[in-house]
């Protein structure tokens, strides 16, 4: 099939909505789709356009990739396969994305690819998926289709509208009610829509997307490159970290959603304990005003973001991982982040009130604790400092639900299924191993509401570290 997706965010972006679409085309370009990119330069988590390339240049690049090993089946695909194309069109970043600088942020891009969009009209895609953020580029995407003959999907990494009036990005009562009828004027026009986490989709529901049209694609992790090292993170060497001295570690974007002073104040807090030390690992909007805060602490290091070939490293420099969330964020988003942690076989301490989806998704895998609340969070870190057998236990548990529902195969297998069978493309069929679990999930000419693995169908294949 002929598959264009539209999104603010992509590869090389190392973090986030980025990565995650870069994966998915990855995925469907190998798998002999052909495959057209419609996005920007790579400027996240940075805010600032990766060297290499321009903020006000239109580019196109071609890519070839390696074919992906079928693992069942193929349904028809074009001959284009084994390429992708990307165009970038020009986009003005913010050093602070904040109120009317992102609004403007997120205009430059639309109106900037918008011929783009259109022109792909010539190339008549079967398929247009827009990736959220930015909803500002569905009128466009929706005509792109329109004029193609072709099915739409929206898939929602963040619900941008809710998250800038929750997080005080814009105040106006009748803006707000104005930009949520916007939005769900543009929802309805969807064939499809599909959401990161399951109250992610029941808020859907909320604004009026029939259940039908609904489907939950959670973020995934390659359980091949994030699994627990058999030796120490040769990050601690290179920070001068004992063996015996416990790491917490923040490794991410560092944004106004993130809530990071939480963790400013539990590493005050916890200066005195010479047998813990705290890790920063990241960049964003925030990285400075955090950096300022943390100069004074000694029981605190601070390393700028690192590139994907070492963030396995990374991932197990950590004993702990910490995940705080700003309250006013919940079920608005969810963090991306986790699941490289709990690929990494170590307990996660987050912020999330009882029924949020980060709640859910933690517990049994680490501590979760109401947010805004550092006396909890310091007494959560402290549990897992001086029990050491429950950090290992919640550490493997981290680890076999990632391998259950995270692993990355099964899950963008399930999805490229679904985006075939709205297309009313016959001929696919799943592999024998999913066909054995006969889990619900399976897709065989129906939509399926929910993209995720059985836990029988993936076992460990390296020895976690005890």
């Amino acid at each position: 099939m002929r598959i264009l997706i539209y999104g603010i965010n992509f590869y090389p972006e190392a973090a986030g909505v980025g990565k995650y679409t870069g994966e998915m085309a990855d995925w469907l370009a190998t798998g002999g789709h052909e495959v057209h990119v419609v996005t920007s330069p790579p400027h996240n988590p940075q805010w600032c356009v990766q060297q290499g390339y321009r903020a006000w240049r239109y580019n196109r690049q071609t890519v070839h990739l390696s074919p992906r090993l079928a693992t069942k089946p193929c349904p028809p695909l074009s001959s284009g396969g084994t390429k992708m194309e990307i165009f970038r069109c020009p986009i003005w970043v913010p050093k602070s994305p904040n109120g009317l600088k992102r609004l403007l942020y997120l205009a430059s891009f639309t109106l900037s690819s918008l011929p783009v969009v259109l022109r792909q009209m010539r190339w008549r895609p079967d398929f247009v998926l827009l990736v959220e953020p930015t909803l500002f580029c569905a009128p466009q995407a929706l005509l792109a289709a329109r004029w193609s003959g072709a099915k739409t999907w929206l898939h929602i990494q963040d619900f941008e509208v809710d998250a800038a009036f929750e997080l005080g990005d814009l105040a106006s009562s009748c803006g707000r009610d104005f930009a949520f009828a916007l939005e769900r004027g543009v929802l309805r026009r969807f064939d499809r829509i599909s959401a990161i986490s399951e109250q992610m989709v029941r808020r859907l529901n909320l604004k009026g997307v029939d259940p039908s049209r609904c489907v939950h694609f959670p973020n995934w992790v390659d359980t091949s490159l994030i699994y627990p090292l058999p030796h120490p993170s040769k990050f601690r060497q290179e920070l001068a970290i004992g063996e015996n001295t416990v790491v917490a570690l923040y490794s991410g974007s560092m944004g106004k959603k993130q809530g990071l002073d939480l963790l400013v104040d539990v590493a005050r807090r916890l200066s005195h304990h010479s047998d813990l030390r705290f890790v920063f690992c990241g960049d964003g909007s925030y990285r400075q005003v955090l950096v300022e805060k943390l100069k004074a602490l000694s029981n605190v290091s601070i390393l700028p973001f690192q590139p994907s070939a070492r963030l396995n490293e990374l991932l197990n420099l950590a004993d702990i991982h910490l995940l705080p969330q700003r309250a006013d964020a919940a079920d608005l988003v969810m963090p991306s982040k986790l699941t490289g942690m709990l690929a990494s076989g170590r307990p996660v301490v987050a912020t999330a009130h009882n029924g949020t989806q980060l709640a859910k998704a933690v517990k049994g895998l680490g501590i979760v604790v109401a947010p805004g609340d550092p006396d909890s969070f310091v007494s959560a870190v402290l549990e897992l400092i001086v029990n050491k057998d429950l950090r290992l236990k919640l550490g493997r548990e981290a680890r076999r639900y990632a391998l259950t529902h995270l692993n990355s195969p099964v899950i963008l297998d399930r999805f490229e299924q679904a985006m075939v069978a709205a297309c009313g493309v016959s001929g696919l069929q799943i592999n024998d191993e999913q066909a054995q679990a006969g889990t619900s999930g399976t897709l065989h000419c129906n939509l399926p509401t929910s993209i995720v693995e059985s836990p029988s169908t993936v076992t460990e294949t390296r020895k976690p570290c005890a």
